[in-house]
């Protein structure tokens, strides 16, 4: 009699146990990070690249369960997910029955190689990590030169902790660190068939760095979120009002606050408000409050007490004992009230590292967020070499928000070359 072997399984971080109680077609939770490679993917070689990565990684080798009280996730074991030729819109809802159960799928359209996660599965800095070795991989497949002087074996860079980092760094119980109403919500027609615009603007590295230090004083951050708000009390001037704000949710990673290497979520949302009290403000006043709200939220101190709250909230013995179907009404009841309180949420993705010898092979990358309740324009920005791009997902057809951000940047004399899909 042949002994079977126990299944890995873990639990859902504290920001992952949202992920599977609102997750719907028209709310996904899937976000895209996407390589353009200077050459045409080669399908069968994709495909092999992540037969072998899947594997490697406990933390995209998993699926979906439920318990009584939680959902949790459980080793998979199945064959990989099959690449596809892309054919749908970025961030569509994954369909675990549809993918061999796994909560990541890898696509492809010419020279671009699409990851998306289905947020449970990890953040931004999980889904870089599977994607950079992914990359490396099939170029080790692709090329000679890179086999010969590389094994399959993941890189040193690359981290499979998967250590829960919010319990881990949870102090103690305390107040809501936050208090939000209800934000200014951009409204408008929606584009046909529950289409996915994208707006993409590549821009010099340097020159938005230059501009956002020297004449500013300030971070790309700060610049692209003030230059957000901006454009929005610009097109929408008469509507915002100070019981509803615009404000821009910005996802702040925790690791280098706490020394954490774990693949899983950990991060945090701080936010920019603006409330008008005039009648007219200039961009450098937009931007004086818009730096000056979120410096004040980011120290140590007010993150840790953001997480805290959030963790103190899950440990509550009631709650734990609470059966999952009631468990998931209360989470969709806050998380609506919650969501609401969010003009966009503007995340930054980072500068992407990857080995030189890679990289020669590497055109740029690209990252876009998914729509959620309250918010039909989001914007990811991701850097890589010498270049920049600021992409503006949108199920809006009005692009006038995404335009005035750009106009912003080149009028402060930035070169900006706007793409987008078919949409626009």
């Amino acid at each position: 009699m042949t002994n079977r072997r126990e299944k890995h399984w873990e639990k859902l971080d504290n920001t992952a146990n949202i992920f599977p109680v609102i997750a719907g077609e028209n709310m996904t939770n899937t976000y895209r990070i996407c390589a353009v490679l200077k050459e045409d993917i080669q399908p069968e070689l994709l495909q092999e690249a992540v037969d072998i990565v899947t594997p490697k990684f406990p933390g995209f080798n998993v699926r979906l369960r439920s318990g009584v009280f939680w959902y949790y996730l459980e080793e998979n074991g199945k064959k990989a997910p099959t690449v596809v030729e892309e054919s749908q819109y970025p961030c569509r809802l994954i369909h675990p029955n549809l993918n061999r159960s796994y909560l990541f799928h890898v696509t492809y359209y010419k020279k671009r190689i699409n990851l998306e996660v289905f947020h449970a599965l990890a953040d931004g800095m999980g889904g870089v990590t599977f994607l950079r070795e992914l990359i490396y991989q099939y170029l080790r497949l692709a090329h000679e030169d890179l086999r010969a002087k590389y094994s399959d074996d993941l890189s040193d860079e690359t981290s499979l902790n998967r250590a829960d980092s919010y319990l881990r760094n949870f102090q103690k119980a305390c107040k809501a660190p936050y208090k939000a109403g209800r934000a200014f919500l951009i409204k408008g027609e929606h584009l046909p068939y529950h289409g996915f615009g994208v707006i993409a603007g590549l821009i010099p590295l340097q020159e938005i760095k230059q501009v956002a230090k020297e004449k500013y004083h300030t971070t790309i951050n700060d610049y692209i979120v003030s230059a957000f708000i901006y454009s929005t009390y610009q097109r929408f001037r008469g509507q915002i009002r100070m019981d509803r704000p615009v404000r821009v949710a910005v996802p702040v990673n925790l690791r280098p606050y706490f020394e954490s290497i774990t693949t899983k979520n950990f991060f945090v949302m701080i936010s920019a408000e603006f409330y008008p009290e005039k009648d007219d403000y200039s961009f450098e006043e937009i931007l004086e409050i818009t730096r000056a709200c979120l410096k004040e939220q980011m120290t140590r101190e007010n993150l840790e007490a953001i997480f805290s709250y959030n963790v103190s909230n899950e440990k509550v013995l009631i709650g734990r004992a609470v059966p999952l179907p009631v468990k998931n009404l209360a989470m969709k009841i806050v998380y609506t009230k919650n969501a609401l309180a969010n003009t966009t949420t503007i995340t930054n993705i980072g500068k992407m590292s990857v080995s030189e010898d890679y990289g020669q092979y590497i055109d740029r990358f690209y990252s876009f967020l998914p729509f959620s309740k309250g918010q039909d324009l989001k914007c990811a920005i991701t850097s890589f070499g010498e270049e920049m791009t600021v992409c503006f997902s949108s199920s809006l057809s009005d692009t006038s928000v995404p335009g005035g951000v750009f106009r912003q940047m080149a009028k402060d004399g930035i070169h900006v070359s706007v793409e987008t899909n078919d949409l626009f």
